[in-house]
């Protein structure tokens, strides 16, 4: 018998390609895409991505964090802002990116978590913390991707022929305004997010958090005088994609690293 989580999974990754698809050749066609149309297909993928989500990651003995269902959150939470962002910039086109990075955030999630990896001796306030800091995350990892786009693209925009993936991307202006964007939101839920475990958690730098605490303020401290530089200074361009891609980096050493060698290597 077939269950009702696997049926989700089937109807979300349906919604995700449809949306897609629709997308894809609305753009290699020139024509503007429906938004209320995306929005709706969209819509409908990430409520079923999140009632499969909700079932792996809520359990009688706690919330389970294991790391594809955090991959699965993530995703998922990427292309939600990416939707998001689309309604008030000329940005649609990203979904292209959003979309299959949800689904395959969702199948791995799907396939790959492990019902054993929980932690049920968290109280609210930690897992408040935890969904804040991972709502960060992938807002400055959209950030980041966002700035390696920039990157090609300024390079691309250079060259006499243009490949012909740079012609669906929304206009540079409007590309790197949205970085910005994504900066200041990711910034402050990353500050919220320190502020609130330096409150709640008793011993901060104990149980493998000194690591990840460590890389998480310098990140913090990163992306914080970037904001400064491009409010005051008007920095933007080159030096805004290197402070941007410096600052994920040392968050990502800090979340990334420490979440993989304890339970892929450690086994914890």
């Amino acid at each position: 018998m077939i269950s009702l989580p696997l049926v989700y999974l089937v109807l979300a990754l349906v919604a995700y390609s449809s949306a897609f698809w629709y997308l894809l050749m609305q753009l290699m066609s020139k024509r503007h895409p429906h938004h209320g149309l995306i929005s709706i297909l969209l819509s409908l993928g990430l409520i079923l991505h999140g009632l499969i989500l909700s079932g792996d990651m809520l359990t009688l003995l706690g919330v389970n964090y294991d790391v594809f269902n955090l991959m699965s959150f993530t995703s998922g939470l990427m292309l939600l802002l990416s939707l998001l962002f689309s309604h008030y910039r000329p940005v649609m086109a990203l979904n292209l990116i959003g979309i299959p990075v949800a689904a395959l955030g969702l199948i791995l999630g799907f396939g790959l978590s492990k019902s054993n990896q929980l932690m049920s001796e968290n109280s609210l306030s930690l897992d408040i913390h935890i969904l804040l800091s991972l709502s960060a995350y992938a807002i400055l990892l959209m950030a980041a991707l966002h700035a390696l786009l920039l990157w090609v693209q300024n390079r691309e925009l250079k060259k006499k022929q243009k490949r012909l993936w740079v012609n669906l991307l929304p206009p540079y202006q409007a590309m790197e305004s949205l970085l910005f964007d994504m900066l200041g939101i990711g910034f402050a839920l990353l500050t919220i997010a320190l502020g609130f475990g330096f409150f709640t958690i008793d011993n901060f730098f104990a149980q493998h958090l000194a690591h990840k605490t460590t890389f998480s303020i310098l990140s913090w401290f990163v992306f914080g005088i970037l904001l400064i530089g491009h409010y005051r200074l008007g920095w933007r361009g080159q030096k805004a994609i290197r402070f941007t891609l410096s600052g994920f980096m040392l968050l990502a050493i800090g979340f990334i690293g420490s979440k993989f060698v304890l339970e892929m290597i450690l086994g914890r």
